[in-house]
């Protein structure tokens, strides 16, 4: 069409996986190269410019209200998120609450640490996970439901937060810590949001870990979603599963994507059609 209007805006033109990647990247780098004088001249507190986050965002198809579409649980990346997450533990095994902290977090304990976070004497405000052993979940979801839940942090075993055995538990720790493994769940509008990496990982690992994302979410998918109503007697539905996407970094405008390139059966997955 040749007119422009409130009702029939310009569409917005979406790129593949690979060339929107590069765009947020350049705009990204450039941008620090522009903050970075004014930084160094009137920095005074002897920190460094953080770096931003690159981020995905992908519209589903799903309503969360409905039984089997509130999606969540763990993403693993390849290369990590580059954030290294604050975490307590619960548990009444003393011998592993000292490795917890012998692995450098602040607070691990029993009973006494779900006491003082009643208490207030312990603040959950800047905690990312919450990890917690079997023995102790009574105690926690009776004190300490309403305080976790909000936040996110109550330990359940869909998010691997809470775990059987006291090796599980150090090994989940490790994997939080480094931040190798994020946290995934649906929005009331059928969006997830995930961080990709950082800036300064480059292209080749920030797709590594794309890939990683979509192949999750992909493999996540319920038989029978949509927003819509759905027959009591479906069994399958043909619905697009994914309708958009767009990859942004922290400071930066959003890029959409062309779905073809992040749907794991298209021939042209991860890459850039005008290219093949």
């Amino acid at each position: 069409r040749n007119y422009v209007t409130r009702a029939h805006p310009t569409p917005r033109p979406a790129f593949a996986v690979t060339k929107a990647l590069e765009m947020v990247l350049e705009a990204a780098i450039a941008r620090r190269e522009r903050i970075f004088a004014k930084w160094k001249k009137y920095n005074t507190t002897g920190k460094n410019l953080p770096e931003e986050t690159v981020e995905l965002v992908m519209g589903l198809n799903l309503d969360p209200r409905k039984p089997g579409q509130a999606l969540r649980g763990n993403i693993s990346l390849p290369h990590g998120s580059g954030k290294k997450l604050e975490c307590i533990v619960f548990s009444e095994d003393e011998n592993l609450v000292q490795a917890s902290l012998d692995k450098g977090i602040t607070h691990a304990g029993g009973e006494e640490l779900v006491q003082k976070i009643v208490a207030g004497e312990v603040s959950l405000d800047k905690l990312d996970r919450a990890l917690a052993t079997k023995d102790i979940m009574p105690s926690v979801s009776r004190k300490l439901a309403r305080l976790l839940g909000p936040r996110g942090l109550m330990p359940n075993v869909k998010t691997s937060s809470l775990c059987e055995t006291a090796d599980e538990l150090l090994e989940t720790l490790d994997t939080q810590i480094s931040g190798k493994e994020i946290v995934y769940r649906t929005e009331p509008q059928g969006s997830v949001l995930v961080p990709v990496g950082k800036v300064g990982f480059g292209s080749e690992k920030l797709l590594q870990n794309i890939g990683s994302i979509i192949e999750t979410i992909h493999s996540a998918k319920p038989e029978v979603y949509g927003k819509g109503k759905i027959s009591k007697n479906a069994k399958k539905t043909k619905a697009k599963y994914m309708q958009q996407a767009f990859l942004s970094s922290t400071q930066g405008r959003g890029y959409k994507i062309d779905l073809s390139t992040v749907d794991p059966s298209s021939p042209y997955y991860l890459s850039d059609p005008e290219s093949m």
